[in-house]
């Protein structure tokens, strides 16, 4: 049971929920293949179905966790940083960010971004939902637009989003994993007649890594 102090310091981002802490290789998007800390954060009402992670979405099977100690193993692992969920924009990011950010960390976040950008980020990931649209300020500051495909309708959402973000923003495409077999073959196809897309693929999967 969280004590009502607990819950206060949670509220201020001076605690978060945290699911999990791994160091790793980033699997997807821009980064791919760079070596980078991952902190999972709990707490996520959007809901996919497809959601490979549902054991995140649940913020109270997640002990809150003073920020110090998650930068402090962070910090000791690496100094690239990612903060993803759940959704973690759930909460407030500025305390840990800040934080991060001082002990010389480049921060990266994947977001849904349905919630208002709080934080200190050196590159969003924006990964919008059809379930739980994104709020309008993050499209103007997301460095890459990464769009889940599931079936032919999500191309089509997936143009409706690059309409949305800025002019520098990076655009992929992935295939949801378990949809990849035959999801992969329209990609290609779509990326090569529409090159302003790239194909980004779960290589830590392929990898067998976190």
């Amino acid at each position: 049971m969280i004590t009502e102090d607990t819950k206060v310091l949670v509220d201020k981002g001076i605690m978060l929920p945290l699911m999990e802490e791994f160091y790793t290789i980033q699997g997807e998007g821009f980064y791919k293949g760079t070596a980078a800390y991952f902190i999972r954060i709990g707490g996520c009402d959007v809901g996919c179905h497809w959601c490979d992670v549902k054991e995140s979405w649940d913020a109270s099977l997640h002990p809150p966790t003073h920020v110090g100690k998650i930068v402090e193993n962070a910090v000791s692992h690496s100094d690239t940083v990612v903060i993803t969920g759940g959704e973690p924009l759930t909460w407030d990011m500025t305390i840990l960010t800040e934080t991060l950010k001082a002990q010389g960390c480049k921060i990266h976040i994947e977001t849904s971004g349905a919630y208002k950008l709080t934080g200190v980020w050196d590159w969003i990931c924006l990964s919008p939902k059809k379930i739980k649209l994104p709020t309008e300020e993050i499209y103007e500051v997301a460095n890459e637009l990464k769009v889940i495909v599931y079936n032919l309708h999500d191309l089509k959402f997936a143009e409706e989003q690059a309409a949305l973000v800025n002019k520098d923003c990076i655009l992929y495409l992935q295939p949801e994993w378990s949809k990849r077999d035959s999801v992969i073959p329209v990609i290609v196809d779509y990326v090569m007649k529409n090159p302003k897309w790239k194909v980004s693929l779960q290589t830590h999967k392929y990898l067998n890594i976190p």
